[in-house]
């Protein structure tokens, strides 16, 4: 009797439970959909692609990533992050190539999970990181201000930079461009300013709100600026065609496929990392993730949309907003499907300003800010690689410039862990005994030898000569490649005898080396 009892009791419970994280879910999934729809939008806008390609990333996110293991937490979509990289692409194949593209980053992206790499991805650079994201932000800007003014951007970043001038005395001669101006300055305003009202804050996302105000404005004012055009969900998804596949063998395709992968892979689990510091439910299973985005992406492709990553826009929010378990994802794949389906005619009313305002806020987050005066107080070596990484990127583009920033990353890794140094003493017989301590390679190699030779160089002018000599101790190095090995036995040869003892018998060596 009592143990029946307590199982009912222990039911009620579970079924309580169960309903207070559904209501927690529930909510959290508006408030994600809210701020997706804008985001997803826009990005797509940005990317150069139909604006429902980025609602049905959105969606393959919530229903698909959303529903397998990895994180619980994570919001997956279209993200800023890609749209350079993706803009390049569909400008240099076309749009139906997007497609096959994606399913293949989508593809490499699972096979990495399987082959467990997902904890690799931790180990790259904070710096490059920041660098690329930045780089991203930089270009993001430039190609949004045009967007702003309702201009034409130019093909490449260096080319919107270098046009920008025109760009604002076009603007400035021009109505139309200074009321779309306008629109897109008053939503980057509304974005910095709606947080600071907590009320409406936490009632109404920032990027929802300064979409709705600016599109609420052009409505009433009747402003001639340019709005987003709607295709109808299911035109606008084109699947790949075998002619598209086959464009995998160029070189640079293949580029774009593996940029695809890794960057949108690195995005993931650092956003994951920074998303479990915000809760206390499970841990990513950075594998199972790395699986999940990669079966996303593959779904994507078949679709012919957008890369998705997860997003720490909409997982911060996703968190913030209560959310439970993985039903608030779910559910807010679902919003997106119903408003594609049924409101796709509420988009031809957004301004394009306001979503180029969007990104423009979007864009500048990424920068590093704040962080950079610490960073160079610290660590001007971190910097320079952050810097190095960004204008590559700018220079060339996203791939390239990533790839620039994880060599120099690679190049002040090894130097900074060659530390090393000599210490000499004298001994009672007159010999300078320099022992090298530390871990040598071979980029510390010109400054061991220049310090030994200035050592055996001081000995001759203070009148030592041979007798005296410099004694070589090398078992204080913790590592030692084989470029410092064979030039440090050839300088003891030069100066003498390569033994540990007297091997020749002539009790005269100035190079002995002590142990190799």
């Amino acid at each position: 009797m009592q143990k029946t009892l307590f199982r009912r009791v222990r039911t009620a419970v579970d079924r309580v439970g169960l309903l207070a994280d559904l209501r927690a879910d529930f909510a959290a999934s508006l408030v994600v959909f809210l701020i997706a729809v804008p985001l997803s939008v826009g990005i797509a806008v940005a990317s150069g692609v139909p604006v429902e390609l980025g609602l049905v990333t959105g969606i393959v996110g919530g229903l698909l990533t959303g529903l397998l293991p990895g994180s619980s937490m994570q919001v997956s979509g279209p993200a800023a992050g890609l749209t350079v990289l993706v803009y390049e692409a569909v400008r240099e194949y076309g749009l139906r190539a997007l497609g096959a593209l994606v399913l293949t980053a989508g593809l490499l992206q699972v096979a990495m999970g399987l082959l467990k790499l997902g904890r690799w991805f931790r180990a790259i650079s904070v710096a490059v990181v920041q660098g690329m994201l930045a780089g991203i932000g930089v270009v993001l800007i430039a190609g949004q201000l045009y967007a702003l003014a309702d201009a034409d951007a130019p093909a490449g970043a260096l080319e919107k930079l270098g046009g920008l001038v025109t760009l604002l005395t076009d603007t400035l001669a021009s109505a139309d461009s200074l009321a779309a101006l306008a629109v897109g300055v008053g939503t980057v305003a509304v974005l910095v300013l709606w947080p600071r009202w907590q009320w409406g804050a936490r009632l109404v996302p920032a990027p929802l709100a300064a979409v709705a105000l600016a599109t609420t404005a052009v409505g009433l004012l009747r402003l001639p600026v340019d709005r987003v055009r709607v295709r109808g969900l299911f035109d606008a998804i084109q699947p790949p065609w075998n002619g598209d596949f086959a464009r995998l063998t160029e070189f640079g395709v293949l580029g774009t496929v593996l940029a695809f992968a890794l960057i949108a892979s690195a995005e993931t689990l650092f956003s994951a990392a920074a998303v479990d510091r915000l809760h206390d439910g499970p841990r990513t299973d950075y594998n199972k993730e790395l699986i999940a985005q990669g079966a996303g992406n593959t779904v994507c492709g078949v679709l012919g949309a957008l890369p998705m990553t997860a997003v720490i826009v909409r997982s911060s929010a996703n968190v913030y907003a209560g959310a439970r378990t993985k039903a608030s994802r779910v559910l807010h794949g679902i919003w997106l499907l119903v408003f594609a389906t049924l409101l796709p005619w509420a988009l031809e009313l957004i301004p394009v300003a306001a979503l180029a305002g969007v990104l423009v806020h979007a864009g500048w987050k990424l920068l590093p800010g704040r962080e950079l005066g610490p960073l160079w107080r610290d660590h001007r070596g971190e910097v320079a690689v952050l810097v190095t990484t960004t204008v590559a990127i700018v220079v060339t583009n996203l791939f390239e410039g990533v790839v620039v920033g994880l060599l120099l990353a690679i190049v002040k890794a090894a130097w900074e862990t060659s530390h090393v140094h000599i210490e000499t003493t004298t001994t009672r017989d007159g010999r300078v005994r320099a022992r090298v301590l530390g871990n040598a390679n071979f980029l510390r190699l010109p400054r061991i030898l220049d310090e030994l030779d200035a050592l055996y160089r001081a000995g001759d002018r203070a009148g030592h000569g041979v007798e005296r000599g410099v004694e070589l101790d090398l078992t204080g190095l913790r590592h030692m490649d084989r470029a410092v090995h064979t030039a440090l036995s050839g300088w003891a040869e030069r100066h003498g005898s390569l033994r540990d003892g007297d091997e020749n018998g002539d009790g005269e060596a100035t190079g002995r080396v002590v142990a190799v």
